[in-house]
């Protein structure tokens, strides 16, 4: 029989990684349903919910040395303005189309992630190097 305690154990540990998994999940099945257009009624929740955190991911990605709460705060408001801007351009080149507002997003936050993605890499390559 298993006690309950305050303590974090390996049971508690795998949590987040799951939940960030199925955010990733529901993020992407909403921007495959926003592109092809389908008729579902989770299309418009499931794309709105990759529409704001796709970019707060990024950003709060590249804001890892600060602390979480302003990372949350910075990260979220970056994120709508992510999604301004995207709405700006696009509104003032008369190109008014889901798929393309998706696909700028996922574009931007792609770019976004770079920052992180170099600072794994080298802190990896230097790991390897010791």
């Amino acid at each position: 029989m298993q006690t309950i305690s305050g303590k974090s154990g390996p049971a508690g540990h795998g949590v987040l990684p799951v939940l960030a998994g199925a955010a990733a999940a529901v993020g992407g099945v909403g921007a495959v349903l926003a592109v092809n257009d389908s008729e579902s009624l989770l299309r418009a929740p499931f794309a709105l919910f990759f529409l704001i955190t796709m970019p707060a991911t990024a950003i709060g990605s590249a804001l890892s040395a600060m602390e979480l709460p302003a990372r949350l705060v910075a990260s979220t408001a970056g994120a709508v303005t992510v999604n301004l801007l995207i709405a700006q351009v696009m509104s003032a080149m008369n190109t008014r189309s889901v798929g393309a507002g998706i696909a700028s997003v996922a574009a931007v936050s792609a770019l976004l992630f770079l920052p992180a993605i170099l600072r794994a890499h080298e802190r990896r390559v230097k790991n390897t190097e010791t």
